[in-house]
């Protein structure tokens, strides 16, 4: 008798088990331009209600040869993010967006500094002595985010059938916020081609 209702028990946790994951999705987005060409460094977002905030962690964004690397990084809300000088001369690394502003003065080779950011949206970073340099960060508070690779894609894993909402986001996407929202039914797996339309390159701004 005991041996069948553990028997029963341990089916029906296993039913549970495979019910939960036919309600999760891999969503693959690839995000091209209007000419066809892949875009990398676009932020793809799930809006799943009462999703979990990912744990915050350390992130890295590299001064080299007068850019950041990477130009676009995506971290869990209360994350910190070093900035490591890997260049001969000085930086002077800054943020004035809304929530995330900061500072960091004049630092010079080997040397690293960083920044905890505490509010969720988008960081426009930039350099006080070189105009031409700028890195964004998106600070979420969702696991399904994710950037694009340089064939333009992003898979997020498990997205479940909750979700009704997919955002896309890059600095220089024509639409209202820099963002573009799609309606997803995320029942089983999905593989989504995204197309946009992308202004030049602007100079710094921190309109974000």
């Amino acid at each position: 008798m005991i041996a069948r209702i553990i028997a029963r028990f341990a089916a029906a946790l296993s039913a549970l088990a495979l019910a939960g994951a036919a309600q999760a999705a891999d969503i693959t987005v690839t995000v091209t331009d209007d000419s066809g060409r892949p875009v990398p460094d676009a932020v793809v977002i799930a809006d799943v209600p009462g999703a979990k905030v990912p744990p915050k962690g350390v992130f890295r964004i590299d001064q080299k040869d007068t850019a950041f690397v990477p130009f676009m990084l995506v971290v869990p809300v209360g994350s910190r993010v070093e900035f490591a000088n890997l260049d001969p001369f000085r930086h002077h690394v800054y943020s004035f967006s809304p929530g995330n502003k900061f500072e960091l003065k004049l630092f010079g080779k080997g040397e690293v500094r960083s920044a905890v950011l505490g509010t969720v949206g988008t960081v426009a970073i930039g350099c006080n002595i070189h105009d031409t340099m700028q890195a964004f960060v998106r600070v979420v508070d969702t696991p399904y985010a994710l950037r694009t690779d340089d064939r333009g894609r992003a898979v997020l894993k498990g997205v479940p059938a909750s979700a009704r909402t997919l955002r896309v986001w890059h600095p220089r996407l024509r639409a209202p916020g820099n963002e573009l929202k799609l309606a997803i039914n995320p029942a089983g797996n999905l593989s989504l081609p995204v197309k946009v339309k992308l202004r030049r390159p602007a100079p710094m701004s921190h309109d974000y």
